[in-house]
C-alpha cells in the first residue's frame, strides 16, 4: 500500500486556506524530520518475556497489559468472532497458546552454561606448549669430537717396554761386567756376534681398529598438524628442535652405556647364573608379600642399561608363607649394570606370557615384597638378546667394566659407613699400582652419591667431623655432599659428579688425560666422526614435512687400563 502524497496530507483540508506547493513541501519535510527524531527502542529478551507474561495479560481495569493480552482480547471481539469461522479462530487461538508455551525457551537467560554447556566464553590458552623435557648431555659436552675419514679409525699403541711394568713385559736387571757378552742376532741366525753390552729390552704393543657406524632418528609433521597449529605454535620448529635434542640425548646414552658387536667391541652381555630364591620374614622397612597363596616363579635377565637386556634364565620357584618376602639372588656377568626380574604365580608355572616385570636392581639381589605385578611388560617380550648392536660402539660403562679395564670391583653391598669412600681408595691404589694412573673424576648415580654423602655424616670414624654453624637470623643450614675424594695414594682431588643417566648401582672412575709425559695421548676418550651430527629435511612427497638427523662415527678409549669401575652398589 502506497503512502498518500504530500498534497493529500497537507493541502486538501476544507477548513484551511489553500496552501502553496512550497508550503506543502515544507510541512512534509517537517513531518519526516519528526519521524526521524522519534525515540526508538530495541526489544530484548526481557521485553519479550513481559509481552508473554503469565495469564492472559489483562490488568485489573480490563485493559491488556502485554502484547499477548492485546492479541487474546482482540480474538474475543464480537466482530472478529462473527467474521471468521470457528475452526479458523480456534486455529489462531491454539497457535497463540503454543507461542506462549515456547516463551521460557525463547527468553532463557544466557549464562556460562547456557545455551551451550561449555559457555559462550573465550579460552585463556597460553601459547606455546611448555617443554618439560630434561636434556642434559654432560659427556657429549665434555668429550672431544674429532674428524674421521673412511670406514674405521685405526691407531697403534705401545703398551709397555722393559721397565714400565705394563703390557705384560717383564723386568730385567741391567748390571753388567767387563766380560759380559750379549748377542743381538735374530733368533735362528747362522752367525751371531757378541758384544760387551747390557741385555736387550723388550716391547709390547697392539693395533686397534675401531669401525664407524651410522646413526639417525626421524620425525614427521603432517600438514594438518602444522596448519592447525598456526597461531599457537610453530609445529615444524618444535619437531626440528625435538629431533636435535633427541639425537644428542641418544648419543649421550650411547657414550655412557652403548655396546657394539663388531670385533673391536665387547659384544652381548651374558644372562645371569646361579639363580636362587630365598623366602624370609620381612625385615624392618620391608612389606610382606600380599595376594600370594601358591608358588612364585621367577626368571631374570642381565640389565645393560637403557638399550636392553640379556636373554632370560630358566625359571626358579618358591612358596613363601605369610609375612615373608623373597630374595632373588644371582651371579651377574661382566658388563651387567644389574638384573631385571620377571614374576608369575600359580600352582604350576603359567609361562612367560603371564610373567610380569617386577623391577630391577643395581646389585646381585632383588627383594620381592608387597603386591606382585599382574600386568605390564611380560617376559614373553624378551625374545632375544638386546644388550649389544651391530651398528653401535662400546660406551664408558662397558669399557670400564670390560676385560681391558684397569680395575673392576663388584661390591654387592652398600657403601661403607665405617670408612666412607674406602671403595674408591682401593680403586685408586690398584690403578696406581698397575699403570701409575691418577684419575680425574668419578661418575655416580644420584642415589649412590647421596649414599656416599650420608655415609660420611653417619660415620663413627673420628677422622671426619662436620660443624653446623648458626647465623644470627635464619638458623642452620642442613645437608652436606661429597664433591671431591682425595686420592690417598697421589694426593690428587678426584671430582665426584652425578651423571643424569647413570644406572643405579654403578660408578666409573675416569682419567681424562694420562700422567705420562710424551704419551701422544692428548685425551683418553674421544669421539671420531666422519660426519658429525647434521639435520636433513626430506623433499615433500606427501602431505607431511619429514626430517631426520644423521651422524657417522665412533667412540674410543686410548687407555682403558687407566680407568675403572665400582658396580653392585646396594641401594639403601
Amino acid at each position: 500500500m502506497a503512502l498518500p502524497n504530500a498534497e493529500v496530507l497537507f493541502g486538501d483540508s476544507p477548513d484551511a486556506p489553500k496552501l502553496s506547493k512550497a508550503e506543502v513541501a515544507t510541512r512534509f519535510d517537517g513531518l519526516m524530520q519528526a519521524v526521524d527524531n522519534a525515540p526508538t527502542r530495541v526489544l530484548g529478551p526481557q521485553d519479550v518475556a513481559s509481552a508473554f507474561s503469565a495469564g492472559h495479560g489483562i490488568d485489573f481495569t480490563g485493559q491488556p497489559k502485554s502484547a499477548y493480552g492485546a492479541l487474546a482480547k482482540a480474538l474475543e471481539a464480537p466482530e472478529l468472532v462473527k467474521g471468521i469461522s470457528a475452526e479458523a479462530l480456534a486455529s489462531v487461538t491454539d497457535a497463540l497458546e503454543q507461542l506462549k508455551g515456547q516463551q521460557p525457551d525463547l527468553v532463557k537467560d544466557i549464562t556460562t552454561g547456557s545455551p551451550i554447556s561449555t559457555g559462550l566464553v573465550a579460552f585463556d590458552l597460553e601459547a606455546p606448549a611448555k617443554m618439560l623435557t630434561p636434556r642434559p648431555t654432560p659427556l657429549r659436552n665434555r668429550i672431544p669430537r674429532k674428524k674421521g675419514i673412511g670406514t674405521s679409525h685405526r691407531f697403534k699403541r705401545i703398551t709397555g717396554f722393559t721397565g714400565t711394568g705394563t703390557g705384560g713385559v717383564g723386568n730385567i736387571h741391567p748390571g753388567i761386567a767387563d766380560t759380559t757378552q750379549t748377542n743381538f742376532a735374530p733368533s735362528g741366525a747362522s752367525q751371531s756376534l757378541y758384544y760387551a753390552r747390557g741385555p736387550k729390552i723388550s716391547y709390547a704393543g697392539d693395533d686397534q681398529v675401531v669401525p664407524y657406524s651410522q646413526f639417525s632418528v626421524s620425525d614427521e609433521v603432517t600438514w594438518s598438524a602444522q596448519y592447525a597449529g598456526q597461531g599457537f605454535q610453530d609445529i615444524r620448529q618444535l619437531s626440528r628442535t625435538s629431533l636435535l635434542y633427541s639425537s644428542m640425548l641418544l648419543e649421550e646414552r650411547m657414550l655412557l652405556m652403548g655396546r657394539g658387536t663388531a670385533s673391536a667391541f665387547l659384544g652381548a652381555v651374558a644372562a645371569p647364573t646361579g639363580l636362587t630364591l630365598t623366602a624370609r620374614s620381612a625385615a624392618a622397612g620391608e612389606t610382606a608379600l600380599s595376594g600370594v597363596s601358591t608358588n612364585i616363579y621367577i626368571k631374570v635377565t642381565s640389565d645393560a642399561g637403557d638399550f636392553g637386556q640379556s636373554v632370560l634364565t630358566s625359571a626358579a620357584n618358591v612358596a613363601p608363607s605369610g609375612g615373608q618376602v623373597v630374595d632373588v639372588t644371582v651371579t651377574l656377568p661382566a658388563g651387567a649394570t644389574g638384573l631385571r626380574v620377571y614374576v608369575s604365580t600359580g600352582a604350576s608355572d603359567p609361562g612367560d606370557a603371564s610373567r610380569w616385570y617386577a623391577g630391577r636392581s643395581g646389585y646381585a639381589t632383588f627383594t620381592l615384597q608387597g603386591a606382585l605385578p599382574t600386568s605390564g611388560t611380560a617376559a614373553s617380550t624378551v625374545t632375544a638378546d638386546s644388550t649389544a648392536y651391530a651398528n653401535g660402539y662400546d660406551g664408558i660403562l662397558p669399557i670400564c667394566t670390560g676385560a681391558n679395564s684397569g680395575y673392576v670391583n663388584r661390591l654387592n653391598a652398600a657403601l661403607s659407613t665405617s670408612n666412607p669412600g674406602s671403595e674408591w681408595q682401593a680403586a685408586f691404589a690398584s690403578l696406581y699400582q698397575a699403570v701409575k694412573a691418577d684419575p680425574d673424576r668419578t661418575l655416580l648415580n644420584g642415589s649412590d652419591r647421596k649414599q656416599l654423602s650420608d655415609a660420611l655424616k653417619t660415620s663413627s670414624s673420628s677422622n671426619y667431623r662436620m660443624t653446623i654453624t648458626q647465623d644470627e637470623v635464619s638458623g642452620v643450614t642442613l645437608g652436606d655432599v661429597v664433591n671431591t675424594i682425595v686420592n690417598e695414594v697421589t694426593g690428587k682431588g678426584v671430582s665426584v659428579e652425578v651423571h643424569p643417566w647413570m644406572p643405579q648401582g654403578n660408578s666409573v672412575i675416569l682419567s681424562d688425560t694420562l700422567p705420562v709425559p710424551d704419551s701422544q695421548v692428548s685425551e683418553v676418550w674421544a669421539a671420531w666422526n666422519v660426519q658429525d651430527l647434521m639435520g636433513i629435511d626430506w623433499p615433500v612427497t606427501q602431505f607431511a614435512y619429514e626430517s631426520s638427523s644423521y651422524w657417522y662415527g665412533t667412540f674410543l678409549c686410548y687407555a682403558p687400563a687407566w680407568n675403572g669401575a665400582i658396580t653392585g652398589i646396594k641401594l639403601v
